[in-house]
């Protein structure tokens, strides 16, 4: 390392040790989580896991009984996705 980038501002060299602090120019930012806080992100997570599930059989429902449309159904969505994209619809 040069000497330029070790000395301090008064000019001497700055001495280092294993116990030397390194000063970051960052903030300080209080991670803590309260337990309400904890427990309401592990409820939203738990009614999206339930949402999911419940969507897809009814989708699974759908497709069951659409049986050989199945792709067709999907040609059709990408068809209005892509006139919604152009401003077709």
């Amino acid at each position: 390392m040069s000497n330029s980038r070790t000395r301090a501002v008064t000019g001497r060299p700055i001495q280092r040790s294993a116990t030397t602090p390194i000063w970051v120019a960052c903030e300080v930012i209080d991670m803590s989580l309260d337990v309400e806080d904890l427990l309401k992100i592990v409820l939203l997570l738990v009614v999206v896991l339930i949402t999911l599930e419940i969507v897809g059989m009814v989708i699974d429902g759908i497709a069951w009984l659409l049986g050989p449309f199945r792709p067709l159904l999907g040609l059709i969505i990408v068809v209005l996705i892509v006139l919604w994209l152009l401003d077709r619809i």
